[in-house]
């Protein structure tokens, strides 16, 4: 039986520009995603029956066909009978370090991992372009955490555009373990409360691009630049999560208290919210006095960087 062991990276956002209604009934948006060294392990093998098995080491994380990482395989089959029929079914074992219910994609990049595992177990030789199309299918974030790096994603996230890998950026990350925010609920409060600013033209380009405001940050990522970076950070989801979840507020208002720290937003729809340093030294420190202002065990708290890449084989046997 062959197996891979595979590092699936979370991610944070940089930006997130919601700019109207799709006709799928998701949100357009403008994104800039930027995977972390925070990372799940992920073992893919295979065995001699026909089913799917999932196994994580993290109680809140389901092992059904709920599980991303289940549906990646699911498709997977679909996708491939031969292969499935050849190969037989798959387990998966999910060493889960990546927060749950984060915002930072954890189960995105699970699904990832094993789009990519079960491509080499069953030697089908696809392309990243071919498998971030599949990881399309399962969710927005998929495609993002088959490539990695840093890049813009457009339309409901799923569009991508590589830009200039960023690998010099440190990052403290925190989030209470038991806080959770939906991200539908986000989106659609989102909608009643700002919806009357979207661009309704949809199939007005020139008035979609103009609507997007991610220039400065952009090239500030050009120039690589990191003090530039984050005074750019921009997340439009904060104007509806902020003013209900208060801890996720005061996470925010303590990063900004503390000298060295470049910037800080929320990650997606939260309830993560993470602060950009220029050293390693500077975020291990301003982690011991976040956690000096904040004294609660359910916080939780990491230290990380920027990295250039996404899925990546650790080992095969």
């Amino acid at each position: 039986m062959r197996s891979y062991s595979l590092i699936a990276p979370a991610k944070i956002n940089l930006y997130l520009e919601i700019i109207g209604d799709r006709p799928d009934g998701y949100h357009e948006l403008a994104m800039i995603l930027q995977s972390i060294g925070l990372a799940d392990q992920i073992d893919v093998r295979s065995t001699s029956t026909e089913s799917i098995r999932v196994h994580c080491n993290h109680p809140q994380v389901p092992t059904d066909k709920t599980n991303l990482a289940y549906r990646a395989a699911e498709l997977m089959a679909r996708q491939f009978p031969e292969a499935f029929a050849k190969y037989g079914g798959v387990e998966i074992n999910i060493n889960k370090q990546i927060p749950v219910a984060a915002g930072l994609a954890g189960g995105s990049t699970n699904a990832a991992s094993v789009l990519v595992g079960i491509d080499l177990l069953w030697k089908l030789g696809l392309t990243q372009s071919e498998l971030e199309e599949l990881g399309g299918t399962l969710g927005s974030d998929v495609p993002f955490c088959v490539a990695g790096g840093t890049a813009i994603a457009t339309g409901r996230g799923e569009q991508l555009s590589p830009l200039p890998s960023l690998d010099t950026i440190y990052i403290v990350l925190a989030k209470y373990r038991s806080l959770e925010v939906s991200t539908a609920w986000a989106y659609k409060t989102y909608r009643q409360q700002f919806g009357h600013s979207y661009i309704r033209d949809s199939g007005n380009l020139e008035a979609r691009s103009n609507g997007v405001h991610s220039g400065g940050i952009v090239k500030a990522i050009l120039d690589k630049d990191a003090v530039e970076i984050a005074q750019k950070l921009h997340n439009d989801l904060e104007r509806v999560v902020l003013p209900v979840y208060p801890q996720v507020l005061q996470l925010r208002e303590v990063f900004a208290n503390q000298e060295g720290v470049l910037g800080t937003m929320m990650s997606g729809s939260g309830p993560t919210v993470f602060a950009l340093f220029e050293s390693q030294q500077q975020a291990e420190l301003v982690l011991l006095q976040v956690r000096e202002a904040i004294i609660d065990e359910d916080l939780e708290l990491f230290v990380t960087r920027t990295i250039t890449h996404g899925i990546q084989v650790a080992s095969s046997v």
